[in-house]
């Protein structure tokens, strides 16, 4: 598969550049999220935001493992690209010395919002990985000895947040369950979002973390799911959902500047609504064919849009941009770890990539 050749590539120059060993540019990635991330977190908890089965999986080395999509997730890809040799793990599946070198607290059908995704069953919102990441910096501290030692460790780390999609498409745009959409403008509930992301932000500053990476919510109006729920004039994006997404994604950017103002504190945005839009308007030099349509077939429960178990997928995966109803392939997944890495465009990130926030 090209793409995956080209990201090995990648992943070796940088290697190669940035350390004489094969070590870690960063000691440890923590990862905060949602679907787009989770690889397993879910498989603990009950909940029909699952995806341990196939054909999920089906270019991944272990197979079905959680991911939401064929292979690699975005996060998987930045691993590869800041050195580690291993992906970062689900936390549910992580202990001990394990932690010094990060943990993936992601959760399907999570939000920001307590309540969000709650139709899907179990999941982990924001709060819950928050409060899970600070039981991991107790353990890190009875390992290292002492908290100065783990304060010092913990701020050579690299911390990504991506949340902000369910909160959108499995609360406010979902009148059916969720009255927030009748209760807030599209202003106010951006706010609202804001406001708790703000919170818990500034928990994770007060345990540790100073390289932080928020990455914005991408253009998933232009989701299949989205799509058939909202649109039947054509058009290939949902505007309302994309428009309330940005007001969102630029109070981030006005969030980068807030903490950057604390001591020690390096924040960045990553523009994933920006990467993901010059994806599907440049999809045929990317190599893709399909930008409109999952690659397997999918089944809708309560918002659910994953795919059917053990269903075959479609044979020519590199070609689509999305690998079910809303997550991306493996392909579009690298293209976005890439340039989230290394920026291709001045706007694709604010300040810095992630790969200048790691040589901080």
């Amino acid at each position: 598969m090209e793409a995956r050749r080209l990201l090995w590539l990648a992943a070796a120059v940088c290697w190669a550049v940035a350390v004489a060993r094969c070590d870690p540019q960063v000691p440890c990635y923590f990862i905060f999220g949602d679907s787009l991330v989770d690889n397993g977190n879910n498989n603990y908890i009950v909940s029909l935001a699952r995806a341990n089965y196939p054909p999920y999986g089906i270019d991944f080395a272990g197979g079905p493992s959680g991911r939401f999509t064929n292979g690699l997730t975005t996060v998987d890809v930045i691993a590869q690209l800041l050195g580690f040799d291993d992906f970062i793990p689900p936390f549910a599946a992580t202990s001990g010395d394990q932690l010094l070198g990060g943990a993936n607290f992601a959760s399907a059908a999570a939000g920001i919002r307590a309540e969000t995704g709650q139709q899907l069953g179990g999941r982990i919102p924001f709060a819950g990985q928050v409060q899970n990441y600070q039981t991991a910096v107790a353990t890190l501290v009875s390992i290292l000895g002492d908290q100065d030692t783990a304060s010092d460790h913990l701020s050579r780390c690299i911390f990504s947040v991506g949340l902000g999609s369910n909160d959108y498409l499995n609360n406010y745009f979902m009148p059916a369950f969720y009255n927030t959409g009748s209760r807030f403008t599209p202003e106010q509930f951006a706010d609202a979002l804001i406001a708790d992301y703000r919170r818990y932000l500034q928990v994770l500053y007060n345990y540790g973390a100073r390289k932080v990476v928020m990455i914005g919510v991408g253009q998933v109006g232009c989701s299949p799911n989205e799509l058939a729920r909202y649109s039947a004039d054509g058009a290939t994006c949902v505007g309302r959902i994309d428009g309330a997404i940005q007001m969102f994604n630029r109070r981030l950017v006005g969030l980068v500047d807030e903490f950057n103002a604390l001591p020690g504190a390096h924040f960045t945005f990553i523009n994933a609504y920006n990467i993901f839009a010059d994806i599907l308007a440049n999809a045929a030099s990317y190599g893709f064919t399909v930008t409109n349509a999952g690659c397997c077939g999918v089944g809708r429960n309560n918002g659910q849009v994953t795919c059917l178990p053990y269903q075959a997928p479609c044979a020519n995966r590199d070609q689509h941009i999305f690998w079910d109803a809303f997550h991306p392939s493996e392909a579009a997944n690298i293209i976005v770890g890439r340039r989230s890495h290394r920026a291709q465009s001045p706007n694709d990130v604010y300040p810095m990539d992630i790969s200048t926030l790691a040589s901080i």
